[in-house]
């Protein structure tokens, strides 16, 4: 049972709007962590067909040149999705760097019908709260 909640203590942002993807690279929106001290990166997936999908994490300290963050600015990793056995499930994993800015990138490979997919970024400790 919980007795306390983080509605006000933490800030989810879309990076990713809920939608099939099938080949291609698709590149979500830049969330901006200014403010927070954590964030973890959500991606969930829906109903699976075909391809691979892999999910990775750009990071930016100015919100205009993104490189990939490295594995040790990630808690966890994530899984690429290419059988039913990731369909309707949520990958979860914390970023730890010290950039300011993160997005979501998804790249699916051999897909005609894909995965429905979609990616938030959950801001949490801020420095000033309550965030609403």
């Amino acid at each position: 049972m919980a007795l306390r909640d983080l509605l006000r203590k933490t800030f989810v942002s879309p990076s990713l709007a809920p939608a099939a993807r099938v080949t291609g690279t698709f590149t979500g929106s830049a969330v901006d962590l200014r403010g927070f001290d954590a964030a973890v990166i959500a991606v969930s997936f829906g109903a699976y067909t075909d391809g691979t999908h892999t999910v990775s994490i750009q990071h930016s300290m100015d919100g205009a040149s993104y490189t990939d963050a490295a594995s040790s600015d990630l808690d966890n990793a994530f899984v690429a999705v290419s059988s039913t056995a990731g369909a309707n499930a949520v990958q979860s994993v914390g970023y730890i760097g010290s950039q300011r800015y993160v997005r979501v990138v998804v790249t699916v490979t051999g897909a005609t019908t894909g995965a429905l997919s979609a990616a938030n970024v959950v801001a949490g400790y801020p420095r000033n709260a309550p965030t609403r």
